[in-house]
């Protein structure tokens, strides 16, 4: 039963995404999903935050059914700089704490438009722990969006319960995750940092206790994808959750996926152009999201690497011109000509996954970025760097069995990641993975069948799709 069939108002969201355009970004197209439903959704956000969102929904064929509400963010007060609003926009490491901190200032805008609107229910994200007590002072149901993999959750629980690093003599020596399905390695330096830093283990504590009190979880993901540790999670673990991903796939039209993000950096022409001319899978795509700075030394192992492969490829670095370019090696652009394309910015990084002619990505293994590969159905260079990137690193190379990894061996703060891989590895696993050998061959054909099973996912009847309704009409019962 979807929201249409439902005889009085339809049922009202209320959505919540946190300030960084890796939580933004899936949210909205929750919303978006969720308005093509007939769900009336509203987006709420700070005032800097709004005007991103607006031009991610304004193409969106069910645009009429969501709003956008916006709640003071006081900065100033928080002890950040003026219009620091975003996550991404913060101008040195040691505000990051600040920051999440300060998130606390929304709370009482946040219940004046619970008060205001009452909505059926709120989703809001992970790191928003204290919207589980607003949201029950008013009797609505809150919905967490964590923004990962069921699989990295599974995994995370049972670190935190068993905690088998401690079994180890080393920090290399390796060790199997208990109580799990399939035999998931992992070694102390992978996950250590998770379990050492007291900020981050009160943050995890708090949020694990936020959705204790919540009605359930929306997980961007596909039964399909992960299926042994989505029943975990509902089974053994005895969790409500419901996946209705993979959410990029929500934009239909090139119109939408353009401006899912920031503005684009590069005119379509010009990288569309550059891929038609090459053949079908003899690209290698070269992106690490929109948080992780290498430093000026790692950029150029990657440029040398890619150079060294003899592989065609398109890399997206943060840096622009005017930062200074030391990190390009002498001649390098002149070099790559008609090899290699830079997009300095933000790229249109979903249109250009779907392009024939990719056929790898090399990405830090954020789950947004994993499941727009997925979706795209291409094979993975992992390059993982801190959050929970090492389990979705296993995910793909051991479980899924579409990726190479590039050697990382170390977990890291993004403002001190770990700077040892060589351009030799990087040329090596660019090499095997464009390879046309069976091995690769292999990982190309398990990748495009999991593309094909998350459209199938996504379209009427599919596994997300009756997710999605089950939802709404669950929602839908609690009104009474």
């Amino acid at each position: 039963m979807g929201a249409e069939t439902i005889e009085h108002s339809p049922i009202h969201i209320m959505f919540f995404p946190f300030m960084g355009h890796g939580h933004m970004i899936p949210l909205v197209d929750m919303a978006k999903l969720f308005a093509s439903k007939g769900v009336k959704t509203t987006i709420l956000t700070t005032p800097l935050n709004a005007p991103f969102i607006f031009k991610t929904i304004e193409k969106s064929k069910s645009h009429s059914n969501i709003n956008i509400q916006t709640i003071k963010f006081p900065c100033v007060e928080a002890g950040l700089p003026d219009g620091c609003e975003n996550v991404d926009s913060i101008p040195s490491p040691e505000l990051v704490p600040v920051f999440f901190k300060s998130t606390e200032l929304l709370q009482e805008g946040f219940e004046q438009q619970l008060s205001l609107q009452h909505p059926d229910c709120v989703v809001s994200d992970m790191f928003f722990t204290w919207t589980s007590d607003s949201s029950a002072k008013f009797n609505i149901p809150r919905i967490v969006f964590h923004g990962i993999s069921l699989f990295s959750m599974c995994v995370s629980i049972c670190m935190a319960i068993y905690k088998p690093y401690e079994n180890v003599s080393s920090d290399s020596e390796s060790f199997v995750v208990p109580n799990l399905p399939g035999e998931i390695k992992m070694t102390r330096i992978q996950v250590m940092d998770y379990f050492k830093i007291a900020e981050w283990i009160e943050r995890m504590k708090k949020i694990g206790e936020s959705e204790e009190k919540s009605y359930g979880i929306l997980v961007n993901s596909f039964y399909e994808l992960e299926r042994d540790y989505i029943d975990y999670f509902r089974k053994v673990l005895g969790k409500r959750a419901w996946q209705i991903g993979p959410l990029s796939l929500c934009n239909i039209d090139e119109e939408q996926k353009k401006y899912r993000g920031k503005e684009v950096s590069i005119d379509e022409h010009e990288w569309q152009k550059w891929l038609d001319t090459k053949e079908t899978n003899s690209v290698v795509y070269v992106s690490f999201g929109s948080v992780v700075k290498f430093s000026d030394s790692q950029l150029r192992e990657i440029a040398i690497g890619l150079e060294a492969s003899g592989q065609q490829f398109i890399w997206v670095v943060k840096k622009s011109k005017n930062d200074g370019e030391e990190w390009l090696p002498e001649g390098f652009e002149k070099k790559i000509e008609g090899k290699g394309l830079i997009i300095r910015g933000w790229a249109p990084q979903v249109l250009i996954l779907e392009h024939e002619a990719i056929g790898a990505f090399m990405t830090h293994c954020g789950w947004n970025s994993t499941l727009e590969g997925v979706a795209a159905g291409v094979p993975f260079i992992t390059w993982p760097v801190s959050a929970e990137q090492f389990y979705n690193e296993k995910l793909v190379v051991d479980i899924l069995k579409i990726g190479v990894p590039v050697g990382v061996k170390k977990w890291c703060l993004f403002s001190e990641i770990d700077q040892s891989i060589q351009w030799e590895a990087i040329e090596k696993t660019v090499r095997k993975i464009l390879a046309k050998d069976e091995e690769a061959e292999e990982k190309r054909n398990k990748a495009k069948e999991l593309s094909r099973l998350a459209r199938k996912a996504v379209e009427e009847g599919g596994s997300s799709d009756l997710d999605l309704d089950s939802f709404i009409a669950e929602l839908g019962s609690l009104r009474g």
